[in-house]
Formats: structure tokens, sequence, C-alpha cells
């Protein structure tokens, strides 16, 4: 016969038995985990008490945040570590709920370990109808969709017709707010290959290889026309790149005119208010040269370099594809070690720059007002893939301080002759939009979106662009999440704590949307120094006073002597569209003379 089992024996399977129920019943309160930690059999054969026993092991990894003293000090600034994790024993900690396995065709299973699914190729939201049943949004088939549901074939339309409300008040809601500048445009997909590795100079993801591919989407545009304005008129053209590297998104958000009218974005709103169609009435559309542009501009000296690139025929481009793209700002390039230099960005186009003449504009535009957009369209349906190559200029700080200009100032170059520019890659254009507005329209660049080894300089006009542009998108997309919309998704997995906001697209699993965390193991965690995105500790010295002062360096004040050289570089023919076009436009514009005297009166 088996022997009894000793007293204290039996005792204790007791405890284990009590201790396994009140585990049981701590981990079906969902008001808090349970008091103190359950022995390891208690979850056996049972989630809820299982989840709760591995949460514990999971938050006991962590007792405290390890990484906390290394915040404080400027030591520690340049070498944050990465964030402390603990992996937990099972999935279970990280669940939202335990009923995650019960599948459905709707829900599907459990979220895919250490994925982010909602980032991928566009193929996972294209849809094609061929052969389908008409639907509404809800999936139901709509049996008739030519009549409205009616009282009788000469009564009233029913407001139970749901087919009717659902079709007219989503077509009364199709449009949304058009861009404040750079409306009108047109895009294309494509990619960047690098020639070589500028791993010397950045550790930016384009640069690191040679043959290195880059998906990327190209947005132009005007800047001073509304959306149904025409292609050809005299402007600033936009040219905005996307590039989906595997470290992010990195949008070069620039123009076909290396220089820009103003010196500080404090003058943007007084600029674009004066550029574009007048108040009162709305006119002129899609042009430059009225009234209000010329008032503001002969008060702002600034402005001459510009004006004579705006005047040139560069402001009227035969073709996108034969239109040059400039960063216009001075950026840096970093490398590995946490050296940098500082970067001029230009585009090359393989089919040369060339332009229109005015005469040649204005019949274009009477006959194709879509011209600039149907040629890059047709051209690369007709796999005439438009091609441009990637030119830097780079220089260090020492040899910035040499120069007569400061690199700091948006209204000037960089000469060529000071700087010569290095090709590092090409830009192929090779596919066009399956749909315009769910790509071309939606698409949202901003400088802020760059990626390890890049960073900003103190340019005054760059510091506005770096907060304007994720502010006009918040606005004109509905709402903080446009980054989940499918042209402007990375190819890079997207993992944080940011949660809910309009037409929010992921789903997030688990219970956790904080840092520090114990309860995830610490995820997702930060990448630390070595890895993540760093700031240059000092980006070019302010020389004459580190106080908090509203002013401009001495060196902004030069406004003429780049105008100048611009103007002579031309050749007579370019020369003398300079001065027709601004005569012209002048005269046309019906100005007062201006009182200071530095512009001809009509």
């Amino acid at each position: 016969m088996p022997k009894k089992a000793p007293a204290s024996t039996a005792a204790s399977a007791a405890e284990i038995d009590a201790a396994r129920a009140a585990a049981r019943a701590a981990a079906r309160n969902t008001d808090s985990a349970p008091a103190s930690p359950a022995p390891a059999a208690a979850g056996k054969g049972d989630p809820p008490a299982q989840k709760a026993i591995d949460t514990q092991a999971t938050a006991g990894g962590m007792p405290a945040n390890v990484s906390k003293p290394l915040e404080y000090g400027e030591a520690n600034a340049q070498s944050t570590p990465a964030g402390a994790t603990v992996s937990a024993p099972s999935r279970l900690p990280g669940a939202s709920t335990l009923s995650e396995g019960n599948a459905s065709d709707k829900t599907g299973s459990a979220a895919p370990e250490a994925l982010n699914a909602t980032i991928g190729s566009l193929d996972r939201v294209r849809v094609d109808s061929s052969g389908q049943v008409l639907t509404t949004n809800q999936g139901v088939h709509v049996s008739d969709n030519q009549n409205s549901l009616k009282a009788g074939a000469r009564g009233p339309v029913l407001l139970e017709d749901f087919v009717l409300r659902e079709k007219i008040t989503h077509f009364d809601h199709e449009r949304i707010p058009e861009r404040i500048v750079h409306a009108r445009g047109s895009g294309a997909h494509g990619f960047f290959e690098c020639y070589e590795p500028l791993t010397r100079y950045t550790k930016a993801a384009p640069f690191k290889e040679a043959g290195k591919i880059t998906p990327v989407f190209v947005r132009f545009s005007t800047v001073a026309g509304e959306r149904g304005s025409k292609d050809t008129a005299r402007d600033v053209r936009g040219f905005a790149v996307k590039f989906y590297t595997d470290e992010g998104n990195w949008d070069l958000v620039g123009n076909n005119m290396p220089v820009f009218f103003i010196q500080d974005a404090m003058k943007f709103p007084d600029l674009v208010h004066a550029v574009k169609p007048e108040p009162h009435h709305q006119m002129p559309q899609a042009a430059s040269a009225h009234d209000t542009f010329w008032d503001f501009v002969s008060l702002m000296p600034e402005s001459t370099h510009m004006l004579m690139w705006q005047m040139s025929d560069r402001a009227i481009p035969r073709s996108y594809r034969m239109m040059q793209g400039f960063g216009v700002h001075t950026f840096r390039l970093v490398n590995e070690a946490g050296e940098s230099v500082l970067v001029k960005f230009h585009w090359q186009p393989k089919l040369g720059t060339h332009s229109l003449v005015w005469e040649e504009a204005v019949k274009i535009s009477g006959a194709d007002p879509d011209f600039h957009r149907r040629d890059l369209w047709e051209a690369i349906e007709a796999g005439e893939y438009p091609e441009w190559e990637l030119g830097l200029q780079i220089f260090t700080e020492e040899q910035a301080e040499q120069f007569s200009f400061d690199i700091l100032d948006a209204t000037k170059i960089v000469p060529e002759e000071l700087v010569p520019v290095q090709i590092v890659g090409r830009m192929v254009l090779n596919r066009n939009p399956d749909n315009f507005f769910a790509e071309t329209e939606q698409v949202a660049f901003c400088t802020a979106h760059i990626v390890p080894g890049l960073d900003f300089t103190n340019d005054p006009l760059l510091a506005g662009r770096i907060h304007s542009y994720v502010d006009t998108q918040i606005s004109r997309l509905g709402g903080p999440n446009f980054h989940e919309l499918p042209i402007n998704a990375p190819v890079a997995q997207v993992h944080n704590n940011q949660r809910d906001g309009m037409h929010r697209q992921a789903i997030h699993r688990g219970r956790v949307a904080y840092e520090p965390n114990s309860l995830a193991g610490g995820c997702p965690f930060q990448a630390g120094a070595a890895q993540g995105f760093t700031s240059i500790a000092r980006r070019i010295d302010a020389k004459e006073s580190a106080d908090k002062v509203r002013i401009k360096p001495k060196k902004f004040a030069d406004h003429y002597t780049q105008a100048r050289l611009f103007f002579e570089s031309q050749s007579e023919a370019e020369q003398a569209h300079i001065g027709n076009a601004s005569a012209s436009s002048f005269r046309r514009s019906r100005c007062r003379p201006f009182a200071s005297g530095w512009w001809p009166a009509c």
C-alpha cells in the first residue's frame, strides 16, 4: 500500500492549491494585476493566470530604469544608450486580449510578432474591380444604381434610401483643402541609385553603397496657382522628392531655382499673401507679376536675386523632364563618427535644362493648360523615363567662413567656382500613379522628415519650414495620422506609442502605450545614439553673440552682388528676356511709382 504523505507535505500542497486559486481569481480581476507573485504552477492550463504570471516575470526583470542617470549632464548628450528591454517568457504579456487566437475572416489571427503590418508596398491597398458586383461602402450589393428609392414612380424620394445617401454624402466630401502653395502638382514613382558610397561624409541610407536602390515619389508643382490653374505660368516650380529609405522617409523639398525671395520664415506669410491672387477679387490667377507682388518686393531688396531667376527663362520650363531641382537651403551630412560637413543638393536633368519663351507659353496655355502634366505622363507611358543626376556641393564650416556671403542665407547660392558639384547618383521616374488623388494629391512632404546621416543648419527660413510643413499637412489631410496614408507610409517599420487621432489605421496590440515601461519588457525601446537619429551638438557658431535676438547676420545685407552675377552669366538673348519680362509684367501690373526708387517706375 502506498505510504501516507506527511502532514507537512499535505499542508504544503494545500497552500499551493490556495495560491493557485488566488492567482486564478486575481488574474480575472481587470482592476489590477495580482498583488503578489504567483507560483509558476498556478498558471498551468489557465491562460489568464499564465498571462498574469508571465507579465509579473517580465516586469520583474526591470525593477528600475537603469538609463535614468544617463539623462543628465552634457557629457551624456551625444551618447544616449539604447533602451533597456526584457524578453517576455511568452507572447501573453503583450496581448491586448487572450481571445486574439479566435480567428475569423475579418480579424485574422494574432498580430504577427514584431511587425507593423500596415507598412508594405502599395499592393496592399490597390483595388481592382474587374468582374465584381457593385456594392456600398459596407459591402452590400447594390441592385439599382440608376434610380433613387421613391414612394411610387412620381412620389418623393425616401429618407431611408441609404444607398443614395451614402453615394451623395461621399461625393459631397471628395475634395480636401488644397495646398496653400504648390497646389497644382504632378507626380510619379521611381527610384534613386547611388553611384558610389558616401560613407566618408554621411551614414544616410541612400548613400551607403554603390548601386543601392531607394524607391522615390516625386511631385512637381507651380507655386502661386490654384489646383485648377495652368501649367505654363511664369512661376517658381516645386521639385519635391520623397525617399522611402530603409531607415525611414527623407523628404528633399526643393524648387527649380536655387535661391528664394526671403531670408526668414517670419516673412513667408507676407510673401505668399502678396504673390497670390489679390484678396478682393481673386485675380490674377497663376501669375506672380501684379500690384501686390511688385509692391512687396519693391520694399524687400533681399528679393532681388530671386527676381532675376523668376524673370529669367527658368521660370517657364519646357518640361518637368527638362528642369533642374535644388534643395535651396544648406544642410548637413553626418558620418558614423559624428563628423559633419555642409551640403547643397542639385538635381540635373539628363535631357538638359530647357525653357519656353513667353510667347510660346502664352499660346500653349490657351491650347493646353495641362501641358507639363501631360508631357510627364505621356513620356512615362511611352517608356521614355525622365532621369536626373543628383549632385552635391560639399564644404566645411572653415570654407564657409571664407565666403563673402552667409551660407545660412537662402537668397544666396554657393557658386560652383568655389565648390564644384559632385555627381553621386541618379533618379529615374518609371511609373505613373494609379490614382491622382490617392497619391499625387495626398502625398505629404515635410522638410522635417530626415534620416540619420542628415541634419539641419541654422537657416532661419529652413527653421520655419520645419515647423510649417507638418502643421499644414495636419490641417489639409484631417489630423496627425497623415503618415498612415499609403503614399506617405514608409517602407521602414514604424513602432511607437502614438495612439488615436482622426483616421487612425493601425490597430495596436497590447496594453502599453508609454515609455519607459516594464509590462511590455521596455518595448518599443529607444534606439540610442549608436543607431538612432541624433542632432549635431553644435551647428555653425553664432560668432557675434549667443544672446536671444531678433536680427539678421551682417552678411545677409548684401542683396545685389549675386543678382548681378546671375544677370551677367546669362546670354544676351536671356538678358533681354529678363528685361522684357520684368518691364512688361511691371507695366501690366499698373503700379504706382515706388518711393524706394530701386525699381524703375512704370
